[in-house]
C-alpha cells in the first residue's frame, strides 16, 4: 500500500491557541487556509444573546456550523430552523443565510469554511479598525461576500 502525504503538516492545538480577532464581535481563529493548503479554516466564536450577522451569500465557500454551547436560529435559503447545543449546520456556497442567537445566554459555536481563505475576512476588517458597513461590505467583496439583508429577527 502506498501511503499518501497531505501537502501540509499536521496541526494540533491547545485549548485557546489560535489568532484571536474582534472583528464585528469576538473569534479565536484555530486553524486558517495558510496552514492547510487553502482547504480548510476553522475558529472558535462566542454569540452574544441576540446577536446574528446580516444575511449575506458567500460565493467561493461552503460554512458549518457545530453549536457548542446555547440555542442558534438558522436561516438559509428559504428554510428556517433552530439548534441547540450539538447541533450542526452546513450552509451552501451561492445560498442566503444567516443566524442568530436566540437564547438568554452567550452560546458558543466552532464555524468552519472550505475551502478555506474566508477566515482572512476577519483578519482583514480588524487590522483596517472597519466598524460601519459600507467599509465591511467592500472588503466582504474581495472574499466573495455579498451582504444582503438584515439580521434575523429575534
Amino acid at each position: 500500500m502506498t501511503e499518501t502525504l497531505p501537502d501540509f503538516a499536521p496541526i494540533l492545538r491547545a485549548p485557546g491557541e489560535g489568532l484571536r480577532n474582534l472583528a464585528f464581535g469576538e473569534r479565536l481563529i484555530r486553524i486558517r487556509a495558510a496552514e492547510t493548503a487553502g482547504r480548510f479554516a476553522l475558529w472558535e466564536e462566542p454569540v452574544p444573546p441576540g446577536w446574528g450577522p446580516p444575511l449575506h451569500v458567500h460565493t467561493r465557500e461552503d460554512e458549518f456550523f457545530q453549536v457548542l454551547a446555547g440555542t442558534l436560529r438558522f436561516r438559509c435559503g428559504d428554510r428556517v430552523w433552530e439548534g441547540g447545543a450539538g447541533s450542526t449546520a452546513l450552509l451552501p456556497r451561492g445560498v442566503p443565510h444567516a443566524f442568530r442567537n436566540i437564547g438568554a445566554e452567550a452560546a458558543q459555536i466552532l464555524v468552519g469554511v472550505t475551502p478555506g481563505g474566508f477566515e482572512e475576512f476577519f483578519v482583514e476588517v480588524a487590522a483596517a479598525g472597519v466598524s460601519d458597513p459600507a467599509a465591511a461590505a467592500a472588503i466582504g467583496a474581495k472574499y466573495g461576500l455579498d451582504f444582503l439583508g438584515p439580521p434575523l429577527e429575534g
